[in-house]
């Protein structure tokens, strides 16, 4: 199976996630459905069913943390000599040749991306256009509103 490339934010989130749902959510799903138990009569105990479905969520999202942690390829962009060239974990600035406006993006895993926040997959099709270009270069990719042209202000790898 091929390794899942990921930032390292992204790596320290999905432990971060994991260590929460272990050590805090786990534990109290396990007392809840204890309490709920001690009321009584559990087919119509609405407080312990409701406790066993979080139970399932947390155990299969544990599980999904888990899979993907096992296959992830943490690449830290501070430590690549990419000589200025737009690779995976590059924050780039960006101008909208068509509108004039600046934009700025990093270039993550899928499992990161929030384009709110500026947080783009690899395999979205601007990063793909993006990836070996470097500054002063133009990228012309196809968008869902049609084609789009940027130029690349800066390269940075923070």
């Amino acid at each position: 199976m091929n390794k899942v490339p990921m930032t390292v934010r992204g790596h320290e989130m999905l432990r971060d996630e994991l260590k929460q749902l272990k050590s805090v959510d786990r534990p109290a799903v396990i007392q809840a459905i204890a309490e709920a138990r001690a009321h009584g009569d559990l087919k119509e105990n609405a407080e312990y069913h409701a406790a066993k479905d979080q139970q399932g969520f947390i155990e299969g999202r544990i599980r999904e943390l888990e899979g993907k942690l096992s296959n992830l390829q943490v690449i830290d962009v501070t430590a690549i000599d990419a000589k200025g060239r737009i690779v995976f974990g590059t924050t780039v600035d960006l101008l909208d040749e068509g509108t004039g406006k600046e934009i700025v993006y990093k270039i993550v895993g899928e499992d990161e991306a929030d384009i709110k926040q500026g947080l783009i997959s690899f395999t979205s099709p601007i990063a793909r256009a993006m990836m070996g270009k470097n500054e002063g270069d133009e990228i012309t990719f196809l968008a869902p509103g049609g084609e789009k042209q940027y130029a690349v202000m800066q390269v940075r790898y923070v």
